[in-house]
């Protein structure tokens, strides 16, 4: 038995939301250039990538093929359309707010008790520094706000994936070759389903 006493436990189908994460995980780690071999070993070290829960090898290569077709469905590029359309948005009203908040920065604020200005012994009004600490303090969030949406956005379209520059010239490993042709496979899957709901569709009419 996979994962015998005292041994790492092997992966087990649990919930989409679990395979549809680990899928990803396994993905990179296959685009780094690991066989599906080195993955399992990989996995089944406590302070690997999965923390000790072993990803068996013809589990690595199923999950890597389920993350090379999602990667290349259409549905995907029109989910991610929606999200950026959301995060600009989003942008619009932060670049409000942060408009709002510099005119709160540009007046002068008195301070009042009771209906009554408060003066200096001068007699000018004694200003209150609250509203333009509020307004600095908007601001910051507003800023963090910012940040945070530019982060979705490169998380989004993989962008902070670790980029590896090579000084030599690039060989193409076996591992290269068999991630290009799960993409053609991915790829050639969808375009049959494509057919498939045309032609259903067409029969329908």
């Amino acid at each position: 038995m996979a994962g015998g006493p005292g041994g790492p436990a092997p992966y087990r189908k649990n919930n989409r939301a679990e395979r549809a994460e680990l899928a990803e995980l396994v993905f990179d780690l296959k685009l780094r250039g690991l066989s599906f071999r080195a993955i399992e070993e990989a996995t089944q070290d406590p302070n690997g990538p999965t923390g000790g829960k072993r990803v068996p090898a013809g589990t690595a290569r199923d999950l890597v093929r389920d993350e090379a077709a999602r990667r290349v469905d259409p549905k995907v590029d029109a989910w991610r359309a929606i999200v950026v359309e959301r995060l600009e948005a989003a942008h619009a009203r932060l670049d409000r707010m942060e408009a709002a908040a510099h005119k709160v920065l540009e007046r002068h604020h008195i301070t009042v008790n009771n209906g009554r200005i408060i003066t200096l012994d001068d007699g000018e009004p004694l200003l209150d520094d609250g509203p333009v600490l509020a307004a600095i303090d908007r601001l910051a969030k507003i800023e963090d706000a910012r940040l945070k949406n530019n982060e979705s956005l490169r998380r989004l379209f993989g962008l902070d994936m670790p980029v590896k520059v090579d000084a030599t010239v690039t060989e193409v490993t076996q591992q290269d070759l068999e991630l290009q042709e799960m993409l053609r496979e991915a790829k050639a899957h969808v375009a049959a389903q494509e057919e498939e709901l045309r032609e259903g569709a067409g029969g329908e009419a």
